[in-house]
């Protein structure tokens, strides 16, 4: 009997620029996904990128049939979404912003390469700053705004309601709380709408038991924005965790299941910020973002997301950018 939901993914193709620790492991979780039938791995160190294939290749008797390979921006052609991963390393300690100049140099060259063969895919943009370099791909392909993503604060909002989870001794699927703004220093989270089974986080604590202490909680808060940070300190790089977010918002795209995920996305007038790429709720199917989702903040998570607004604006205009 034919496997229907792969008769459905037949032809899917992702591209993935960078054969670093984000970029190989992403390859990794999309081959045990099975969401794509064609993985291709495009880095300007040829023969890392081949060694990652061969050994991807090796596990393909173990997952779903996948064709992985090494190959060049021609490659690209007929992909459904180029994933961008390159970056000039982060530092320990070392904020994402400041990795901005660099990076952008090398979006010059990659994005009009991707464009050059391929004008139909979605981008995703995993490269830091991310709110930055997701603008800067906007700008640099011309696409539509729908077709340019960053992964955001998916990550981010995650990791909350992991730490969430773990304080209220619940399943952290249950928990619903969102991080938005910029995947930085700036970003905000939105406690005003955190809830468990839709219950408000303050009504909810007494209901199981446990405490509710906005100090502790902005100490969870805390751990999620120097999470980055501290895994860095530790081993050197972060890889399994945004790989997983990668891998679930190119799943939501191939298969238009339009789930709700905080990605970057170019924003108009949202509580009256515009012009540039944050993170907040959309919908998200088979032609990229579709319904940005308008939370109804308070007056505090406003003024907070649009201070880290302007902190992303500052950047983008600092790379003396024609945008």
């Amino acid at each position: 009997m034919i496997d229907l939901t792969y008769q459905k993914l037949l032809g899917r193709k992702v591209g993935i620029i960078g054969s670093g620790a984000v970029g190989t492991t992403f390859a990794y979780s999309l081959l045990i996904s099975g969401l794509s039938s064609e993985i291709v791995l495009v880095d300007v160190n040829k023969q890392r990128a081949e060694g990652e294939a061969m050994d991807l290749n090796h596990g393909v008797p173990f997952a779903s049939p996948t064709r992985i390979w090494a190959g060049e921006y021609s490659d690209l052609q007929d992909a459904d979404i180029v994933a961008i991963s390159v970056d000039k390393g982060q530092k320990i300690r070392q904020s994402r912003l400041e990795l901005a100049s660099g990076n952008y140099e090398l979006f010059k060259d990659i994005v009009p390469s991707i464009v050059k063969y391929n004008k139909d895919c979605i981008l995703l943009v995993v490269s830091n700053p991310l709110d930055v370099m997701t603008y800067a791909a906007l700008k640099l392909s011309g696409f539509p705004r729908n077709r340019v993503i960053g992964s955001g604060t998916a990550l981010d909002t995650a990791r909350l309601r992991f730490l969430l989870g773990d304080y209220l001794k619940i399943d952290p699927r249950n928990v619903h709380a969102y991080i938005i703004g910029e995947h930085g220093d700036t970003e905000v989270p939105v406690w005003s709408l955190a809830n468990v089974a839709g219950i408000r986080l303050k009504d909810y604590c007494p209901l199981c038991g446990v405490e509710y202490n906005a100090e502790e909680f902005n100490n969870l808060f805390l751990r999620v924005k120097n999470a980055g940070y501290e895994i860095l300190e530790r081993k050197g790089r972060t890889n399994y965790a945004v790989a997983l977010a990668l891998t679930k918002i190119v799943q939501s795209i191939l298969r238009d299941e339009n789930a709700i995920l905080t990605v970057s996305t170019f924003l108009e007038d949202y509580h009256g910020v515009s012009d540039i790429c944050l993170s907040v709720p959309v919908v998200l199917g088979k032609d990229g973002v579709g319904k940005v989702i308008k939370l109804p903040l308070n007056p505090q998570e406003i003024s907070d997301f649009q201070k880290s607004a302007r902190t992303v604006q500052d950047v983008v205009h600092s790379l003396g950018t024609p945008f």
